[in-house]
């Protein structure tokens, strides 16, 4: 089910919205959702990497480095 949200933004930001529209050949509501679909899996994954990190360092696993050198 899709709802209409309303927001207010700035003048520079809704022209450079209109660009990337126009750019993109995309209408300014799918930018708009496209973006906040990257925002909001962003945020999921930072908020899952803070609840492992714990359980991570217990491991010795301190970096990105540690990771790839684990799973490759």
């Amino acid at each position: 089910m899709n709802q209409t949200l309303t927001i207010r933004i700035p003048d520079d930001i809704r022209q450079e919205l209109q660009e990337l529209s126009r750019d993109e050949n995309k209408p300014v509501s799918d930018v708009v959702r496209e973006a906040l679909k990257r925002y909001l899996a962003i945020y999921r994954f930072r908020k899952l990497r803070n609840m492992v990190l714990p359980f991570a360092e217990a491991q010795g696993i301190l970096s990105d480095e540690d990771v790839f050198s684990m799973i490759s």
